[in-house]
C-alpha cells in the first residue's frame, strides 16, 4: 500500500510554471487521504481561471497512480484566490480590484470589460464589474440589465448590484434614464463613483472589474485615491493614434503606483466571412512595440468580428452566446492571463535584507 509520504513525493514532481515550485511546496495539495488503493486528495489553485487546471489534473491522476497498490486516483480541483495588498481592508470581501482602461474612446473597452468579466465568472469565480464611466455608461445594455433598477435599503444607504450571467454589477445608468445627459464637475463625479464603490452590497468577489471612462482624468485619480487597485489593464487597437493615448494611460498609473497586468489588442485584425481572409485594418504590431517598450504583455488580440458588435448591444455578450465561437476563445484566453498576473503578483514575495545595527 502506498503512503501519503510516497503521495506527495509524486506529486511533488508537478511544476506550477509561474511560480517555479512544485504543488507540495507550493501548499497546494490538501485533504490527503489513502484508502486501500484509492489516493483523493485536492490541489486548490489560486485562481479559478488557472490556464494550466486540467493539465495539473492529468498530471496527478498519472504520477500518483503509477505508484505500486494505487488502482484510483480522485482528484478534486478547486481555487482560493488571494487578495491584493489591502484590498479587503478597504472594500470589505473584495480581493482584487483591476482597472479596465484605455487612453481614447472608441477602441472597444467597455466590449472587452463586459467580455472579460463574464469569461471569468464561467470559470467559477465570483465576479462583479463596475461602470466607472458616469458621462456615457455602457454596462446596463451590454449586460442586458437597462430596463431594471437596483435595490436600495430603506435608509438609503446600501445599493443592491444587478446580476446577469453570473456577474453583479452597478452603474450610474441603473439610477438614471439611459438618455439623461450627466451635466456634472469633476467633484460630483469623484462623489458618485466613491458611492459606487463604497455604497453597494458587493458581498464575497474574487474579482471587481472597474470599466474606467477614457483619459486620465478624475475618475482614475479617484479610483486609485480611494481603493488600492491590483492592476490595470490597458485596451487599445493596433493604431498609432490609440497607442499614443494608451502610453500616457500607463504612464498616468505607473505614476499611481498602479502596476500595468497587460494590453489587449482589440481590434486586431479582420476576418472575412466569406473567404477567411485577414486584414489588418488599424495597422498591426502596434501594441507588441508599445508592450516591448513599457516591459509588459498583450493579453489577448480580440478580433473586429461584427458578431461582437451586435450581441454587445443586444446585451447577451459573446462569451454567453456563443461559449464556443473563436471569439469567446479570445475572451476566455484573456480570462486566464489576467488570473494568472494577478495569481503571480499577489503572491509574489520579495526578500528585504536586515540591516542590524550595531
Amino acid at each position: 500500500m502506498a503512503t501519503e509520504a510516497e503521495v506527495l513525493t509524486a506529486l511533488s514532481q508537478i511544476i506550477d510554471p509561474d511560480f517555479g515550485k512544485d504543488i507540495v511546496t507550493l501548499g497546494f495539495v490538501k485533504e490527503l487521504r489513502i484508502d486501500g488503493s484509492h489516493a483523493a486528495f485536492t490541489i486548490e489553485l489560486t485562481t479559478p481561471a488557472c490556464p494550466v487546471k486540467e493539465e495539473f489534473r492529468r498530471q496527478a491522476e498519472e504520477v500518483v497512480g503509477r505508484l505500486p497498490g494505487i488502482t484510483r486516483v480522485s482528484v478534486n480541483m478547486t481555487a482560493r484566490v488571494a487578495a491584493g495588498a489591502s484590498a479587503r481592508q478597504a472594500i470589505p470581501g473584495i480581493a482584487n480590484i483591476i482597472a479596465v482602461a484605455s487612453g481614447k474612446g472608441g477602441v472597444g473597452k467597455s466590449t472587452t470589460a463586459v467580455n472579460l468579466a463574464v469569461a471569468m465568472a464561467q470559470t467559477g469565480a465570483r465576479v462583479g464589474l463596475l461602470d466607472a464611466d458616469i458621462y456615457g455608461p455602457s454596462v446596463p445594455r451590454m449586460m442586458g440589465l437597462s430596463r431594471f433598477r437596483p435595490e436600495i435599503d430603506v435608509d438609503g444607504k446600501i445599493i443592491y448590484p444587478l446580476e446577469n450571467f453570473g456577474v453583479k454589477t452597478m452603474s450610474i445608468g441603473y439610477l438614471v434614464e439611459e438618455n439623461k445627459a450627466m451635466i456634472w464637475r469633476g467633484p460630483m463625479v469623484a462623489g458618485a463613483l466613491g458611492q459606487l464603490l463604497g455604497d453597494v452590497a458587493w458581498g464575497e468577489l474574487d474579482y471587481l472589474f472597474v470599466d474606467m471612462p477614457p483619459g486620465t482624468g478624475d475618475a482614475q485619480l479617484t479610483l486609485t485615491q480611494k481603493v488600492p487597485v491590483t492592476g490595470a489593464i490597458m485596451v487599445t487597437t493596433p493604431q498609432d493614434i490609440a497607442l499614443i493615448d494608451c502610453r500616457k494611460g500607463m504612464e498616468m498609473f505607473r505614476q499611481v503606483h498602479v502596476p500595468t497586468l497587460g494590453m489587449v489588442e482589440n481590434m486586431s485584425q479582420f476576418i472575412c466571412p466569406h473567404c477567411g481572409e485577414a486584414s489588418h485594418i488599424f495597422s498591426e504590431g502596434g501594441a507588441a512595440r508599445l508592450g516591448e517598450e513599457y516591459q509588459t504583455s498583450v493579453l489577448a488580440q480580440i478580433p473586429l468580428d461584427i458578431r461582437i458588435r451586435e450581441l454587445s448591444d443586444a446585451g447577451t455578450p459573446i462569451v454567453a452566446a456563443h461559449p464556443d465561437s473563436a471569439q469567446a476563445a479570445a475572451y476566455c484566453q484573456l480570462a486566464g492571463e489576467v488570473a494568472r498576473k494577478i495569481s503571480i503578483l499577489n503572491n509574489r514575495r520579495i526578500d528585504i535584507p536586515v540591516v542590524m545595527q550595531s
